[in-house]
């Protein structure tokens, strides 16, 4: 065999995986569609309900399918489709504004602590650590036992359980930021560290950051979706997707589309958010190899 033509065949092997792997990702495509269709539900979801959110309409509880009601009826016999869609603002609504929250304050903590002097950065450091050590769920327990159940406490207790884990994430990108030489240049024609953190180290860890934004938007999903169902997150009358789950959990053992429509939409939210997640992270890294 000609050697030249020997060695042409893996180069070009090479050549069409690179084309397939920097192509669409179809589960990025998927995660994208989800999150999208969820966040218009969050926002459109009271306008699109076809009954008013607390209104009994059929004497059938946990009614199954059924052109009137496609979701079926709850425990009450309230139309499911109509609280789904309702309950999705609560879930999505708290979720976003909880991450961007913890998102903003750990990542602003970081670059504080990054430029700050080395006994500020110990100190704020050690907080952070004390604060992690603390689980998250155990947390919220104890701030609803003490101060009782209501939408600003559960976003206070998601973002003070996470802004942690944002800190060390952003905080670990900023030690490495601050020690290319840029940074140093900046330094010494006499920036101040103000300057460096916001326009220096902050744009070239911006999509890192933004990745970290949206597991901790799952996080939190899950957390008050678990706190809901338990009972201690979103009150009646309103009702998030986890609250949805709990009050109808009578109708587990008939297998009742009041609970299963609830627990699918709290699933493919998480899942949707993972996979778009999953993409942007894997295109970043491709694109940073190729540099």
């Amino acid at each position: 065999m000609n050697p030249l033509i020997a060695k042409s065949k893996p180069a070009s092997s090479a050549l069409a995986l690179a084309k397939v792997s920097s192509g669409p990702s179809w589960l990025g495509l998927l995660g994208a569609v989800v999150c999208v269709a969820w966040l218009l539900v969050a926002l459109l979801g009271p306008w699109l309900a076809p009954h008013p959110v607390g209104e009994v309409v059929s004497d059938n509880i946990f009614e199954g399918f059924s052109l009137t009601h496609p979701f079926g009826t709850d425990y009450l016999g309230r139309d499911m489709l109509s609280r789904v869609l309702v309950g999705a603002r609560f879930t999505v609504g708290l979720a976003l504004v909880a991450a961007l929250l913890a998102s903003t304050f750990g990542t602003g903590c970081a670059l504080l602590s990054v430029v700050s002097p080395k006994w500020l950065d110990e100190i704020i450091s050690r907080i952070m650590d004390a604060f992690i050590s603390i689980p998250s769920k155990m947390l919220a327990l104890i701030m609803v036992s003490a101060f009782g159940s209501s939408v600003t406490l559960l976003i206070c207790t998601a973002v003070i359980s996470y802004i942690p884990g944002s800190f060390r994430v952003a905080r670990s990108m900023a030690v490495n930021i601050e020690a290319l030489e840029y940074v140093q240049v900046a330094r010494t024609r006499g920036e101040g560290r103000l300057y460096v953190a916001c326009m220096e180290i902050l744009p070239n860890m911006l999509n890192p950051v933004l990745t970290d934004l949206g597991l901790r938007f799952g996080y939190i999903v899950l957390l008050l979706s678990g706190m809901s169902f338990l009972g201690l997150g979103v009150q009646p009358p309103d009702a998030d997707l986890g609250s949805l789950v709990r009050e109808n959990i009578g109708g587990l053992n008939q297998g009742a589309l009041a609970i299963i429509i609830p627990a699918l939409a709290i699933g493919t939210l998480t899942i949707g958010v993972n996979l778009l997640i999953d993409y942007l992270s894997s295109r970043r890294s491709r694109r940073t190899g190729g540099h």
